[in-house]
Order: C-alpha cells, then structure tokens, then sequence
C-alpha cells in the first residue's frame, strides 16, 4: 500500500487515517475495507485535506454512497482534517477473488467479535457524566425509530445504573434460544418497528438490586452482550454507555470499531467540559463523533416565558469544540420523567410537547449524520452469482 504523510504536526499521521477506515466496514462482507484491500492509498496534505483511494469491487457499486459516506465521516472526524477527497477505483478480478476469500475465511476461521448484525448502524449515546438524561435520550431515540417502522436494538451497557426497561416499558427475564446457546432480546411492538432490548435489569429479581462489580466483572457482562445475544437485523443499535470514561466504555469501543457516538450535555458549562473527556476517549480509539444533544435546555413556562435553568451555550459550545453539529436541543419537561416512570417514552405521544418535538427533530437528524444500510442490489451478491454460474459451466462443460 503506498501512503504519503503530511508534514504539519496538528494534522493527522496516514497510520491514523488508515485506522479509522477500519471502522469502515463492507455491509455484505462483514470485514473493514483496510483488511479487504479497498483502501489503496491515502494522502495527507500540509492544508489539512486527506486524499483516499478506495477500489470498489466495481464502478458502479450501489453500496459505493454508503461507503463514502462513512470515509467521509469518519476521516473528517479527525483532528486537523479540513476535507475528505475521495478517489474511487475498481479492483481487478484477481482483487475481487482475494477480496472475497478473504472475507469467507474471516467468516469460517475467525469467529466474530459480536454477534451484531453488519449491517446495524451502531450508535453509543455517552456522556461525561451521570444525571444528564443519557437514558432518557437513548430510549426516546429508539422509541422513534422504532415508530417509524425500523427493527431497533437497544443495549442498556449502563450496567450499575440499568434504568432502559422501566423507561420502555418492557419487562421479563431474558431467555435463551433453544436451537442455540444464545440470548433472546425481549422485544415490544412500536407502531410498525420492533424494539429489541437487552438489559441487566432482566437478569436480577429485583429492580433495586445494587451490583457490586468491578471493572473486569462489567466487562465480561458487557462482552456477553455483544457476543451472546441473538441480534436480529436490527436497523440501528443503540447503547446506552455509562457515564465516564472507563473500562466498560473502553472495552465497547475496542469491540464494536464501526460504531459511532452521540454525546449528550446540559447547558452548564461544568457538564460541557467533562463531556470533552468521553469524545476523546471516543476519538482514541477511532470512534466518530456524530454530534451532541444538549438535553435539559431550558424550561418553558405555559405563559411562554423561557427560563434557562442550568445556564445556556454548552450543548454549542461543545459541539464547536469538538467540530460536530449540535443535533438539537431538548427542553425540560414534566412530561419526560413521567414518560420514563410509566414505560411511555414523549416521542410516542399523538401530539408531542415540547420535549417530544425536539426529540422527533434530533431523530430526523441522526438519521441524516447515520442514515441506515441501503443492501439493495449488493455488489457482492451480484459477484457470488457470477462466480456461481462460472462454477455451474465448469461442471456442464465437464
């Protein structure tokens, strides 16, 4: 693979570029285009544009949008990066062959990671904090996808503060199926789209039950998760991170690198900063930054009068800082603490207030920043077929 570095110290280095294309993973092939052999070359330039050559399997791929959607997010996350400049070429049928095998052995030798699905758009809503309404934003988002017809995952990886099964209303212990030795989400019916939650509150008797874990014990839940919970095609999966920046959040970043992050803040100032630390740990291990969700934003009288409790700017603040749109702005509103005690989340109201307005909007948002796997007309199904209909010659022909 031939590279070329940039020379400014506050750019990126080309070892950095190609790792987060690792975090670019083919939908079909279920390997990164690094490991495929996709990414060619990449190029940092003094003026801050990065340079990347990504051969598809053919020009008119109709996963190509996809796959430069996510290049584009992902290098243009990077620290020092003014633009992404994609060149696009095609592999050789040899490259298509290797690119192929490669992926089948990844498969039938190497078991893995997690049992999400490829195709899931994975979505970690962290915070620097606790009390910010981490939770409360994870399930109203998945609430509302889910109503607009998509399978939505929802993990509570909140391990000590599990609070998702109340807040949507679904209950029962988690099963295993019984045609293999793997976990069953508890599912709810929202509107046209189905809710598939897991939790560690499905696994004790009682909801005030206190863990006392420590890290290496929170990780191997956590890893369980992932690993040992039958996923279905679940359109996105949300996580619902523990506040911080500890081993639990290391550990799912290091697991899931296709994943992207939603930071949820308060206006306060105190809130945004601490908020910088888990987008940092997030951009180590080469995770995008979606954006940020200032939740609790102001309260707003019945009079209309505007009262801004915790202050004002931190949600922006923290989105200029860290170079990513803020994706809305969530008022406070009696409403949403109700609507999490009863299992009812505000995005489900026929008329939503305030608070389920602004929520529905940061939806619509996050499905432009992440809009969901297109795997219609795959080009590696179109390839398979080829190579199967050569393969059926060879035996006619024999």
């Amino acid at each position: 693979m031939t590279v070329s570095d940039g020379t400014a110290a506050d750019l990126p280095t080309v070892d950095d570029v190609m790792a987060v294309l690792r975090g670019v993973i083919d939908p079909e092939l279920g390997t990164d285009i690094v490991d495929l052999g996709m990414a060619r070359r990449a190029v940092v330039n003094p003026d801050g544009l990065v340079e990347v050559t990504v051969a598809l399997t053919t020009s008119g791929c109709p996963l190509r949008a996809q796959i430069q959607r996510d290049v584009r997010s992902r290098v243009g996350g990077l620290p020092g990066v003014e633009k992404v400049k994609i060149h696009w070429s095609e592999l050789t049928q040899d490259e298509k062959a290797a690119a192929m095998a490669k992926a089948r052995f990844n498969v039938s030798q190497n078991a893995p990671d997690t049992a999400v699905p490829p195709t899931a758009k994975v979505v970690m809503v962290a915070s620097g904090k606790g009390g910010v309404g981490k939770s409360t934003i994870t399930v109203n988002l998945a609430a509302e996808l889910a109503r607009r017809g998509m399978r939505v995952g929802v993990m509570d990886a909140d391990i000590w503060g599990y609070s998702v099964p109340r807040m949507l209303g679904v209950e029962g212990r988690l099963s295993g199926a019984e045609d293999e030795k793997k976990i069953v989400p508890n599912e709810k019916q929202v509107g046209e789209g189905v809710l598939e939650v897991v939790s560690m509150g499905f696994l004790v008797d009682r909801e005030e039950t206190a863990l006392m874990w420590r890290g290496l014990i929170l990780n191997r839940a956590v890893q369980h998760f992932l690993e040992d919970v039958r996923w279905g095609p679940v359109d996105y999966l949300l996580i619902d991170m523990p506040p911080g920046t500890g081993d639990v959040q290391m550990g799912i970043a290091k697991m899931l690198p296709q994943a992207e992050m939603v930071v949820v803040t308060t206006p306060a100032r105190s809130a945004q900063k601490v908020a910088t630390r888990v987008a940092s740990m997030g951009r180590s291990n080469y995770l995008r930054i979606v954006g940020v969700i200032e939740n609790m934003s102001a309260f707003v009288a019945p009079d209309g009068e505007c009262y801004e409790i915790f202050g004002q700017g931190g949600g922006q603040e923290l989105a200029d800082e860290l170079g990513v749109p803020l994706l809305g702005q969530v008022p406070i509103d009696g409403s949403v603490a109700s609507g999490g005690d009863d299992g009812a989340p505000v995005v489900l109201e026929e008329i939503p207030g305030a608070a389920g307005g602004a929520l529905r909007a940061v939806a619509d948002r996050l499905l432009e920043e992440v809009p969901p796997v297109d795997m219609a007309s795959c080009t590696a199904r179109i390839f398979e077929a080829a190579e199967q209909a050569l393969a059926n010659l060879d035996i006619v022909s024999s």
